[in-house]
């Protein structure tokens, strides 16, 4: 099947105009944030920069960093940098710690947002001809507006379901042949485990792909949900704070996601020291948001670990490619000195033939870390027997110890006592007072 684009000059431009676009964007952008955001000029203006210092993108690493503290700090209205009156929507994160940060749009953000949603879905082979279905959730979470407004600005016929109700999702699903799926991986995951259950099969449930993000997944979920719904399963990128899912998106190749170049400027950069590191060296990701008009970031760290490449992708697409993200320089649980990612967990359980339903228990007991895995095991696995559970137990250790270099005591729980997710997944629970 030939390769489809939304808006085919952007996504083919060539490398040099591509940067040369970004250029012009970017010297506009700081200065009408300089201008206009008092928090950022005064940052800026610490840091020893003007705007008239930004000739192009060779310069952008003379800018300071923002991070969500300085968004909380802002909150909330200190990053605005247009008149509220300009504004006709905000988004917000979901505000687990600290202060919530605070998203404003104007009119042009949001139909520059569903854009690159649009382009992700054209990617995973929508068309007008489409039925989309959107399960992520409504409301301050970002997802379910922009695939709902990428979904309708390609001309597919849209379900706005929400998250959660999986009857009412399954229902609308069979009866109206949805063909596209547009949820968090945990949820697609389990949809596809109450339609097992219901006894559909993959060649009798009307999907042909699926676009999936708000969460970490790995390569071996993908597989799985794949195999379960009949589909191929696409990664989306996007965070709050850049406008939501649709920063990146995945294409026919299934090896990375393609940014946006023409709205944001990727860097890799050492989580530590902040230097800039060279295409295909693991970091931080950092990005820019040139189009942005109401709450423009500059240099943003995500406090995502990934790989950034400009291999020649066989999509035709030139937009550089951002790897999945291997964890969260914020996540990132260390125990006993050892750094841990819940994805880590998730590719041994997957490899040995278990759902990836499982919960991390950290706690602190006379000053030692204990690290507990909670791993529900699925009927065909099921047992009385409890040296046969001993034994199941007694392995996955073994291969979560090869995989992390540290013990962790593997609980193996009955089969649906591990709460689902019908948002994002609580995978870890860490009782450990560690500020």
């Amino acid at each position: 099947m030939a390769q489809s684009y939304y808006q085919k000059e952007i996504e083919t431009m060539p490398v040099d105009e591509l940067k040369k676009l970004q250029s012009e964007k970017l010297v506009k952008q700081v200065k009408h944030v300089y201008e206009n955001v008092a928090y950022y000029r005064n940052l800026m203006d610490e840091k020893g920069v003007k705007p008239e210092d930004i000739k192009g993108i060779e310069d952008l690493y003379k800018l300071p960093f923002i991070s969500k503290a300085d968004l909380r700090d802002a909150y909330p209205t200190g990053m605005l940098a247009v008149p509220m009156s300009e504004c006709v929507r905000i988004h917000s994160t979901s505000g687990t710690t600290g202060r919530r940060v605070v998203a404003f749009y104007t009119q042009n953000d949001i139909d520059l947002w569903e854009d690159c949603c649009a382009r992700a879905i054209v990617a995973a082979g929508g068309t007008k001809d489409d039925i989309c279905q959107v399960g992520y959730g409504y409301g301050l979470f970002t997802g379910g507006f922009g695939l709902n407004g990428g979904s309708q600005k390609v001309g597919c016929l849209t379900l706005p379901m929400s998250s959660g109700n999986t009857e009412r999702q399954i229902q609308f699903m069979m009866d109206l042949k949805s063909t596209i799926l547009c949820c968090t991986p945990s949820y697609a995951a389990y949809l596809g485990e109450s339609l097992k259950e219901q006894g559909y099969t993959a060649d009798t449930i009307p999907l042909k792909a699926g676009i999936f993000g708000a969460e970490p997944w790995t390569e071996e979920m993908r597989k799985n949900i794949e195999a379960t719904l009949g589909i191929k399963a696409y990664d989306i990128y996007g965070l709050t704070e850049t406008s939501g899912p649709g920063v990146a998106f995945e294409c026919c190749e299934q090896t990375g996601m393609h940014i946006n170049e023409d709205h944001f400027i990727a860097e890799i950069i050492d989580p530590d020291t902040g230097e800039v590191l060279p295409e295909g060296e693991k970091g931080e990701l950092v990005f820019t948001a040139l189009d942005k008009e109401a709450f423009p970031l500059l240099r943003y760290r995500t406090r995502d670990i990934c790989v950034l490449s400009r291999k020649k992708c066989s999509c035709g697409r030139t937009l550089i490619k951002m790897a999945k993200p291997m964890g969260r320089t914020d996540d990132m649980l260390i125990i006993r000195g050892v750094n841990v990612f819940p994805s880590q967990i998730e590719t041994v359980l997957l490899k040995e033939g278990y759902e990836p339903n499982y919960q991390i228990v950290v706690d602190r007991v006379n000053n030692n870390d204990t690290f507990d895995v909670n791993v529900e095991i699925s009927p065909d696995k099921f047992t009385d027997m409890v040296s046969e559970i001993l034994a199941m137990e007694k392995t996955l250790a073994n291969a979560m110890k090869i995989m992390l270099g540290i013990n962790p005591s593997v609980h193996l729980v009955a089969p649906k006592s591990i709460a689902r997710s019908e948002g994002k997944a609580v995978r870890v629970v860490d009782k450990r007072k560690l500020i």
